[in-house]
């Protein structure tokens, strides 16, 4: 007879090892692609105002392509990362970011610089749920430590790269990006080096299996009709909002380079050091760090509306970056852990994909809006600040994890 799983139990630990060996891996990929991102977006508006000459309206379009593109993909990419399996997955996203920080190194006219955006946004939207999809993978006690790496290596990706990128310029700007494509191709073939992919005696192998129109929305189907884990979804959204607008919200503020590289450079140490005891006996899945993670962030914005007050003072900003990097530290390995608990096996880069692209519309929304009140004057700004203090605290108070599903009944031995 079957045996069936209780609801709250993973799958039992892989034997054969490769759990660090695949950690270790997407650690080095994720810092050699952190470094060359951040190296060049870090300096990009500058060489697109400074040496092409672009106005104020091309430099918005080239880069809000990426963005749109990188949100707007991930929702029918994230069942394409299942179908074809997270290793491809991988690979081809890391060789169509190389191509765009290629394309970016030569162009100079405007549709150039949008394709480069284009190719960036695509190759964004692939390498997250395949990096991701692979950490799921693993046995929860690896998993968590794996993911809190991960995330680990993305920040110090954060802080280092710009003066990275700084260094680079000295050899003109293609060759930042050169070096920056030249990165994401080390990623690729790191992710070649991955072990390879276990096979499902129910499923075909990941080479096998049709990609289509009707198998990628079969995919998200599943994920739309599963209403507790939507509902987990639409409601921790902010946390994506939070997290990405201070990187608009500070400068905008009137602080100079100096402190908002103080600033974020400090929001990403307090959260890179969160990541142990996050992972530490799975604590992300419980329901107050997430809620705690969203009134930090949120409470952050608070701290900025209040620094008028004050002057302004750097001790103030310095306090709202460390109030921001627990939010962030909190929220970012919680969302993770929870939807991998949740979401069935093989459709774990469909929910990653849902999860990501509804996070991404509320980041266009919400930045659209921001923009908007930060151009209206201060009395404006400071309402859109003490808007997303109040945003931070409604989704927190509304916060639920979803039931774990039960696990698959395994075959009968």
């Amino acid at each position: 007879m079957p045996t069936t799983s209780s609801p709250t139990t993973d799958p039992p630990e892989k034997a054969d090892g490769r759990g660090p060996r695949v950690v270790a891996i997407l650690v080095f990929v994720q810092l050699s692609a952190a470094l060359g991102f951040y190296a060049v977006m870090a300096h990009l508006v500058a060489h697109l105002r400074d040496d092409l000459g672009l106005l104020a309206g091309a430099i918005s379009l080239v880069m809000g392509a990426r963005t749109a593109v990188q949100y707007g993909f991930v929702l029918p990419l994230g069942p394409v990362v299942d179908l074809i399996g997270p290793r491809r997955s991988g690979v081809l996203a890391c060789a169509v970011r190389a191509a765009g920080f290629a394309l970016l190194a030569v162009g100079d006219g405007v549709g150039e610089l949008v394709g480069a955006s284009v190719l960036l946004g695509a190759g964004g939207a692939l390498f997250h749920p395949a990096a991701q999809s692979l950490l799921a993978a693993l046995a929860p006690e690896r998993r968590t430590g794996g993911f809190a790496a991960y995330v680990v290596s993305g920040q110090i990706g954060a802080v280092a790269g710009p003066p990275v990128g700084l260094a680079l310029l000295l050899g003109g700007f293609g060759a930042l990006a050169f070096a920056a494509a030249a990165g994401w191709v080390v990623g690729a073939v790191l992710f070649a080096l991955l072990p390879g992919e276990r096979r499902d005696p129910a499923r075909p192998p990941a080479r096998l299996r049709r990609v289509d129109a009707a198998s990628v929305v079969r995919g998200v189907r599943v994920v739309v009709r599963d209403r507790a884990f939507l509902r987990f979804a639409v409601v921790t959204a902010p946390t994506m909002l939070l997290s990405v607008q201070m990187t608009a919200v500070v400068p905008l503020s009137g602080f100079g380079s100096g402190a908002a590289t103080l600033f974020f450079c400090l929001t990403a140490a307090v959260a890179a050091g969160l990541q142990p005891f996050v992972a530490r006996n799975r604590v992300g899945e419980r329901r107050w760090v997430l809620a705690l993670g969203l009134l930090c962030s949120g409470a952050a914005y608070l701290v900025l509306a209040a620094l008028p007050l004050v002057d302004g003072s750097l001790a103030g900003l310095a306090a709202a970056a460390v109030v921001s990097g627990v939010g962030t530290g909190l929220m970012q390995p919680t969302v993770f852990q929870v939807t991998v608990r949740h979401a069935p096996g093989e459709w774990i880069g469909a929910y990653l994909g849902v999860t990501n692209f509804i996070g991404g519309l509320a980041v266009l929304g919400g930045g659209l809006a921001v923009g908007h009140l930060f151009e209206a004057g201060p009395a404006a700004a400071t309402a859109a600040l003490i808007g997303l203090t109040a945003l931070g605290a409604l989704a927190a108070a509304a916060h639920r994890n979803p039931t774990p599903r039960p696990a698959a009944p395994e075959p009968a031995r």
